[in-house]
């Protein structure tokens, strides 16, 4: 070997003692630094001409293992959907109050039992009496402020999701421009280690956010793919594309969020056709729309049926009573219900006139049977007037009953007769709501009582849409529903069952009239949603997601309260019962009958039908909503503990493996520190060699 050759060979070996050193240098820097992967110098015998020539120093690369990153994006995944799901399953259950509060919904409903058993008592009063209406107020009042609390709840989630769009639109953005910038660096045979170093935080930041895939490609990019197989970062740049202004307003529906592609400045342009619509995409912004269409809904939903059982079963008792003295004018509720529509009652109903005194002026008995199968309400109406000679009217406008006396100075009152009347389960009074003390403005609260030959009054241009979800959030289908098939309700039936939404499930009228859907087994736990509805029965203003009963939102708890007459009066809270057998001339209301009292207590004691949520008392129903909230917040503060602990599982073994140990550097860098004073040596020996060389000439 050549003087030169034995050169050049110390000059190589000192470089790559140098080159080492800067790398271990770098790795001791960033000891601290969270997922960072340590950096190595490769080096290889250099060979010219089939002879040694030294070393030759490749570019740093980093440590790392992509099948432990892989896992880490995995994990964080899990954990950032846990982590959201507990943060707002906490807020909601803050919102319940602490269990046994007095202030809880448990503890206002208790109330009204409890007031209702002191009204029986001999010692029974007006105190008693606003007690009961004011702890009935209390307890609407209640479920009004908490739904209420959890729409604010779904806005604070729905400007998340926003927000979150935007933090994954910035990160595809710059996986993106790493991408590139791997891309070349290695095309020119440079180091792409720091670049590769940012781009595994970018898309672990990105794995938190979502669930994603990773692809390794021989140019040194990284391709993303979401859970649901949606391409998200290859050759060009995507954006996800949500046309909501993310301005923390609870909506009835959302758009799905669009995979666009994108040009250089992140600008969307056109749709993949891939989209985000499900929170099987996992990760925050899954969690956040499992959240926003799924859980929070689902409790309002059952809120909603907790307020429909209430007022059903309150309102029942007070239908069936009168106060002392009987008011003038008695004013039912929207029912959707018009002169023409098929009657549908059954049993007998006695409307009578008293004076002030509850003496009776006049009296009749109206037998629906005998009306006829074919009777309309307007018979029912004609044949209330008939029977009460003049002495009061009966009249329907806009779905509403209104019975008035003529005098001013008489009272009207309803009572049942023998078989009670009945319509889907409802009495006379009950069904148009004349005694109610509890009103919506936005729902019957009562079964509708429709069959399948009934018009469904559709109005030209009017539809409903109906959304089905499955378990998980995820949209199953949608129908809008337009009468188009049928003028009857049972067209209606066929039209959601010839549709999308029927290879799910079978919809059909129940035994009240109202709809309802059987899910296959294959999505057991779907639900109904009516996101929108510009549907009026002719023109009542009720609307058929208000008559289906298929979602508890429309139970018309947004504008509920006591009756304003009975609030502001207890002594028309209607305790007293009609003696139905009462002749002209004798007392049909007694001024000390408190027999109603006895009816609340019984009836909230009994068993009510919430519909599609099945049948149980209003206790139970309410303790099993309050506690399957608490169990739910429960879990997802377990689930959190665990993703936690397996994210930092994966993430200590990455480290273990990419990560910089401290000793390891330090006696790398004696071996380099070695390896440069060995090649140092040999260019002094090199250099004394021509030295000597030279004196030799001389």
């Amino acid at each position: 070997m050549s003087l030169s050759e034995i050169l050049g060979s110390a000059v190589s070996g000192l470089s790559a003692a140098q080159a080492g050193l800067r790398s271990v240098s770098n790795n001791i820097a960033n000891v601290s630094t969270p997922g960072y992967a340590r950096e190595r110098v490769s080096l290889s015998t250099g060979v010219t001409q089939g002879r040694v020539s030294g070393v030759v120093i490749g570019e740093p690369a980093r440590v790392a293992d992509r099948f432990l990153e892989q896992s880490v994006y995995l994990r964080s995944g899990d954990m950032g959907r846990a982590d959201v799901t507990a943060n707002y399953l906490d807020r909601l259950q803050a919102l319940l109050g602490e269990p046994g509060a007095e202030s809880g919904l448990p503890a206002r409903l208790d109330a009204i039992a409890a007031s209702a058993i002191e009204m029986t008592g001999a010692q029974s009063s007006t105190q008693t009496a606003s007690a009961f209406t004011s702890n009935v107020q209390d307890a609407v009042a209640s479920l009004r402020q908490l739904d209420s609390d959890v729409a604010v709840l779904r806005g604070d989630v729905e400007s998340e999701v926003g927000y979150s769009v935007d933090q994954i639109n910035g990160l595809l953005q710059r996986i993106h421009t790493l991408n590139a910038t791997v891309a070349q660096q290695q095309g020119l045979g440079r180091s792409t280690a720091g670049a590769e170093g940012q781009r595994m935080s970018a898309i672990e930041e990105l794995s938190g956010m979502m669930k994603i895939s990773t692809r390794q490609q021989p140019d040194g990019r990284i391709n993303i793919d979401a859970a649901n197989g949606a391409v998200l970062v290859d050759g060009r740049l995507r954006q996800l594309s949500y046309p909501v202004a993310g301005d923390g307003v609870a909506q009835p529906s959302y758009p799905v969020i669009d995979i666009r592609f994108a040009n250089s400045s992140g600008e969307p342009g056109a749709a993949t056709g891939e989209k985000l619509d499900t929170a099987a995409i996992g990760g925050k912004l899954g969690g956040l729309l499992d959240l926003r269409d799924r859980a929070l809904p689902g409790f309002s939903d059952q809120l909603g049926s907790l307020f429909g059982g209430l007022a059903e079963t309150l309102n029942a008792v007070s239908n069936a009573g009168t106060t002392f003295p009987p008011p003038n004018r008695l004013e039912g509720r929207p029912t959707g219900l018009i002169g023409g529509d098929r009657l549908g009652f059954t049993g007998q109903a006695v409307f009578a006139v008293t004076d002030q005194k509850g003496v009776l002026v006049a009296s009749t008995s109206v037998d629906f049977d005998a009306l006829g199968a074919g009777a309309t309400v307007d018979d029912a109406i004609a044949a209330i007037n008939a029977g009460l000679g003049g002495q009061a009217t009966a009249s329907l406008q806009g779905g509403s009953l209104t019975l008035a006396a003529t005098s001013s100075a008489n009272g009207v009152a309803i009572g049942q007769g023998t078989p009670p009347s009945a319509r889907a389960g409802n009495g006379f009074s009950h069904y148009f709501g004349m005694n109610d003390i509890l009103r919506s403005e936005s729902g019957t609260l009562v079964a509708p009582g429709f069959d399948a030959g009934d018009p469904h009054g559709f109005g030209a241009g009017e539809t409903a849409q109906i959304v089905l979800r499955d378990s998980a959030g995820r949209t199953l289908g949608k129908a809008t529903l337009t009468g188009s098939v049928g003028p009857t309700f049972g067209d209606l039936v066929t039209e959601l069952n010839q549709g999308t939404l029927g290879a799910f499930g079978t919809f059909a009228l129940d035994d009240r009239g109202r709809m309802k859907f059987d899910a296959n087994p294959s999505v057991a736990g779907a639900s109904i949603s009516i996101p929108s509805d510009s549907t009026s029965r002719y023109g009542t203003g009720v609307s058929f997601s208000t008559l289906s009963g298929l979602t508890g939102h429309a139970s018309g708890l947004d504008s509920a309260a006591v009756r304003s007459a009975v609030l502001s009066d207890p002594r028309k809270l209607p305790l007293a019962q009609l003696q139905t057998g009462a002749a002209v001339g004798q007392p049909a209301v007694g001024s000390g009958d408190t027999r109603g009292a006895g009816g609340f207590v019984d009836a909230l004691a009994a068993v009510v039908d919430f519909g599609k949520d099945g049948a149980s008392t209003i206790e139970r129903f309410s303790s099993l909503l309050m506690g399957r909230t608490g169990t739910e917040a429960a879990q997802a503060k377990d689930m959190l503990s665990d993703a936690t602990a397996r994210r930092d599982d994966a993430v200590n073994r990455r480290d273990s493996y990419a990560g910089v140990n401290l000793d390891e550097e330090l006696s790398q860098m004696v071996v380099l520190q070695n390896s440069y004073s060995a090649a140092a040596r040999v260019m002094t020996t090199a250099t004394k060699m021509y030295d000597t060389l030279l004196e030799m000439v001389r």
